[in-house]
């Protein structure tokens, strides 16, 4: 397949990243439990998959030839996404939707170390400074907001575990996107992950009915914007661009989500707010005009560092 032209990409990368910034807002108007909006998150944006899966004629070839190892590889894809959504969804009962954005956005952290050992991804020495500048606006952003100790303190642990988790999710995405079209392991990726966070709910004995109207909508919000047009462009990107690039912009993601929070849900934004996008932003740019990665070809196999 011809590799798209790098303005189609970024242009792709944008309007993913637009829509992730979305993710808290939603997730924030609930009254609803958090794993249980992650699992409607999931299980709604599984079933708008499905006729881009059934009706694309080369999906279901695809399916049944798939080996069983990559089958697996997709599944644990999938449950590692369900973590990094209850994980998150939790911390924004505890923190603030700045401070949880952030640390759950601190994913170059580990994306640089993933994406080098993996997949021998080499970035400049300006790229890594762009990445650094990125990652200290982040904190910037939420410096006001960290606290120290008592109940948000665990909101901020639990937000930084799920930044862990989705990087390894993307990794994994990397290997798996370059043999896998992206109808089919989008589906058996968020399938899989709506069956672990069913369970999930099942064993916390969360009810799934008795819901306001307001959260069904919600739910079907979270599927359509954030999932759709966020983690599903993001899913199909990574075939073309590298997990740091990704990862890298993703940092975007509470700039936008501290505007919407201030439109939406009230919340005033910080001078220290102002700044931190700012540093961002100008740290996205020195690593977009810096970065020149050297990808290793990804046999056809999927990589044994993903089994």
């Amino acid at each position: 397949m011809i590799k798209p032209r790098s303005i189609y990409l970024y242009i792709a990368l944008f309007i993913g990243v637009a829509a992730l910034s979305t993710s808290a807002i939603f997730v924030k108007l609930s009254a609803a439990p958090a794993p249980i909006v992650a699992f409607y998150r999931m299980l709604f944006s599984t079933i708008l998959i499905l006729p881009w899966l059934i009706f694309n004629k080369h999906s279901l070839p695809e399916l049944r030839s798939m080996k069983r190892r990559e089958l697996y590889t997709m599944i644990l894809s999938g449950v590692l996404l369900g973590v990094h959504f209850v994980l998150w969804f939790e911390s924004l009962r505890y923190t603030s939707v700045a401070s949880s954005t952030v640390l759950v956005s601190l994913q170059p952290i580990f994306a640089f170390a993933g994406s080098y050992f993996l997949f021998g991804e080499r970035l400049r020495k300006m790229a890594i400074i762009g990445g650094i500048l990125s990652i200290i606006g982040s904190f910037v952003i939420g410096i006001g907001d960290f606290r120290i100790g008592g109940i948000a303190l665990l909101g901020d642990a639990l937000a930084l575990l799920g930044a862990a988790v989705i990087t390894i999710y993307f990794l994994i995405g990397k290997s798996v996107r370059q043999v896998y079209s992206l109808p089919v392991y989008t589906f058996i990726v968020y399938l899989s992950s709506s069956v672990f966070l069913a369970l999930y709910c099942a064993v916390l004995d969360a009810s799934f009915i008795g819901y306001a109207n307001q959260d069904w909508l919600l739910f079907l919000g979270l599927a359509v914007v954030p999932t759709l047009f966020g983690q599903t462009v993001m899913n199909g990107l990574i075939r073309w661009m590298s997990a740091s690039t990704i990862s890298m912009s993703i940092l975007v993601e509470p700039v936008g989500t501290c505007i919407l929070a201030y439109l939406i849900l009230g919340d005033k934004l910080t001078l220290e707010q102002w700044i931190g996008s700012c540093v961002i932003l100008v740290g996205i740019l020195v690593y977009t005009l810096s970065t020149r990665t050297k990808e290793t070809k990804v046999s056809p196999e999927i990589s044994s560092h993903t089994a």
